[in-house]
């Protein structure tokens, strides 16, 4: 049987640095309120002018992930796209990142799992190595969604929290085993609890046609932050409790954890719910605030490229968001 390996990673974030003292500027809000609350310091936002497209910034995180694992891009045999803010409302960014990098007719995949979807993506790709279909997959995580935050007060709670960018990591088959396992998760009943209600199909023609349309807050994130929160906490620890009994481990084998980089008081909760120490788990969140699917692959390269993950370790990659969806990976490097 084959098994999937990481065996490249790559990341692209915006140039532009927006401090939480520029979000002051223009919200009434303060750097020690943002800080407070989320752990962020600031974030990146994505300017058409410099980064030209999300399937650009993918493409940078891309080739940075195939030098790595000293591959060309035509061994290559499948993407996968994780993002909620693709470069159109269809076709997904998949087709546009193939494009880009002139991979000829290779199959695309959108997944739109928001916080959740790099793992989903990771899972869908592992089923597809382990069952012999595919070798190589390119799996992606992206998002540009500053142009879409309500950067108003009536957004406040909403806008200090998002940022954009792209994380890439390439899986390859391997007779030895890399992806142990992943556990995939959701609860619908929550899912207005966070979401972007518009452009949405279900509603009237006249409700969807843009020149007609008066109220543009159905166009807006909605989130409700304390709910979120609150099953956050419990789904992160349950699913990674999850993995761990799986395979027969114990939370003090984890060598690193990379939470999803939604919020760090929920990563500092599960952190020492898990008797985990600062060196066994990553975040990034204060230098880029939550970028949804792209937060796990940016820090998992990030990780990577500061020497925190090694040969023989033991990796967990754990995810919430809208949905409500949660899932985990647990991976031996």
């Amino acid at each position: 049987m084959q098994y999937s390996k990481i065996i490249g990673l790559g990341h692209s974030v915006p140039e532009t640095v927006v401090t939480n003292d520029d979000l002051s500027k223009i919200l009434d809000t303060t750097d020690e309120w943002i800080v407070e609350r989320t752990g962020i310091r600031e974030r990146r936002f994505f300017d058409p002018n410099i980064e030209g497209s999300l399937a650009k910034m993918a493409k940078k995180a891309a080739e940075m992930a195939l030098e790595r694992a000293k591959m060309s891009k035509d061994d290559i045999d499948f993407i996968i796209f994780a993002s909620i803010t693709p470069d159109y409302f269809f076709p997904g960014s998949s087709v546009l990142l193939q494009r880009e990098m002139g991979m000829g007719t290779i199959g695309c995949l959108d997944i739109r799992n928001a916080c959740s979807g790099f793992i989903y993506s990771i899972s869908v790709a592992d089923q597809f190595i382990k069952t012999g279909m595919y070798k190589n997959i390119m799996v992606v995580g992206g998002e540009i969604q500053s142009t879409a935050i309500d950067m108003t007060d009536r957004g406040r709670s909403t806008a200090v929290i998002f940022g954009d960018g792209v994380g890439v990591a390439i899986l390859s088959a391997s007779d030895e085993k890399g992806i142990l396992s992943t556990h995939l998760h959701a609860e619908g009943t929550h899912a207005e609890e966070l979401f972007v209600k518009d452009p949405g199909s279900s509603r009237s023609r006249d409700e969807r046609q843009p020149e007609q349309i008066l109220d543009t807050s159905g166009y807006k994130v909605y989130m409700n932050g304390n709910m979120v929160f609150k099953h956050a906490v419990v789904r992160f620890h349950e699913v990674i409790e999850e993995a761990l009994n799986k395979n027969d481990l114990k939370s003090s084998d984890i060598d690193m954890l990379i939470p999803h980089q939604a919020n760090l008081r929920i990563s500092k909760f599960i952190q020492s719910k898990l008797g985990l120490s600062d060196d066994n788990v990553f975040n990034n969140i204060q230098k880029y605030g939550n970028t949804t699917a792209a937060s796990i692959p940016i820090a998992l390269s990030e990780a990577w490229e500061e020497g925190k993950i090694n040969s023989g370790d033991l990796v967990c990659l754990a995810a919430f968001g809208s949905g409500f969806t949660w899932g985990s990976a647990l991976i031996r490097w």
